[in-house]
């Protein structure tokens, strides 16, 4: 076992007990539970990541979330619910003070090229699915909104790909300006996603400097520019003046902060000492399983936003 797994084994039991909440009672607002201090910086859950200690529910895993001092939170898949569903979830989430993240915007294309083949009927389908998210972010009061380029176009020069690219996303910001939304390009690593046109932070800061427009800024994950170009803290200073959101996962495993190699405690008090006021999404897995694995992760968000 290793030495890190081995500590947090043994010191786990007296932890787990010091932090678990009291039960919170289905439809209880914020002022109704005891709730945790919140954190220096606004940590985003997802569904599922809680849902042990909370139940099935979305609605009761918010007020958990809430409950525990996290004050964002982000739904990849939040345009499949339905529309009751996303007015409810808006209206706890504000009586929470819990801020809404990122959802996924559009189709994602892990496959085959779209808006780096220049075809017009991706480009259409694109343009048509930020429309729609337009109606679902006034919805869920959210900001912004996740946009994954697709699949590289190999039978075309990458100059020309990027073209296209740039293209479909100056059309795009002139849906989103008018309501003052966010579209973020999230650069995804080779390992996990190979052949994806966007891969890399510098990559996607060039785009946002060509396409020029607040509606179009970086989503820097993490977990995934460890993978790819790593050289994390110099590379968020680079990328700053086009970074609006960042994302969570440690590697390997893309699990928790403190079960892998990067120095989140570091990472996070240079965010904080930037002046971030923004959400950071917890897009990853629980490295230990059941209400243990999901007490474990709080305690390891506690740890490192500790500085």
């Amino acid at each position: 076992m290793k030495r890190r797994n081995f500590l947090r084994n043994s010191l786990f039991g007296a932890a787990a007990l010091a932090t678990v909440p009291a039960t919170v009672t289905a439809g209880a607002t914020m002022s109704e539970t005891s709730g945790e201090t919140p954190f220096k910086l606004k940590y985003a859950p997802h569904e599922g990541m809680f849902r042990h200690s909370a139940g099935e529910d979305i609605l009761d895993q918010l007020r958990f979330m809430a409950d525990q001092g996290f004050e964002a939170f982000e739904d990849n898949g939040m345009s499949g619910r339905d529309t009751a569903t996303q007015e409810k979830m808006a209206s706890l989430m504000a009586r929470l003070n819990i801020r809404m993240g990122v959802f996924v915007a559009h189709k994602i294309y892990w496959s085959e090229p779209n808006l780096a083949s220049g075809k017009a009927d991706k480009r259409k389908e694109f343009l048509d699915d930020i429309r729609k998210s337009v109606e679902i972010a006034k919805r869920v009061n959210a900001k912004w909104m996740t946009v994954v380029p697709g699949f590289k176009d190999f039978r075309q020069d990458m100059g020309f790909q990027t073209a296209h690219v740039v293209e479909s996303l100056k059309q795009a910001c002139d849906i989103l300006e008018p309501h003052g939304l966010v579209m973020v390009l999230e650069p995804l690593n080779f390992r996990d996603h190979p052949g994806l046109f966007l891969t890399d932070v510098p990559q996607a800061h060039a785009i946002c400097k060509a396409v020029d427009s607040p509606s179009c800024k970086i989503l820097y994950d993490i977990y995934h520019a460890q993978i790819q170009i790593g050289n994390i803290i110099p590379n968020i200073d680079a990328a700053w003046d086009e970074t609006v959101y960042f994302q969570i996962g440690d590697n390997p495993g893309r699990k928790e902060p403190t079960t892998g190699e990067i120095n989140y405690r570091n990472v996070f008090k240079h965010i904080h000492s930037k002046g971030f006021t923004g959400i950071l999404g917890m897009e990853h897995g629980n490295f230990f399983p059941g209400k243990e694995g999901e007490m474990s992760l709080i305690k390891a968000y506690r740890e490192v936003d500790g500085f």
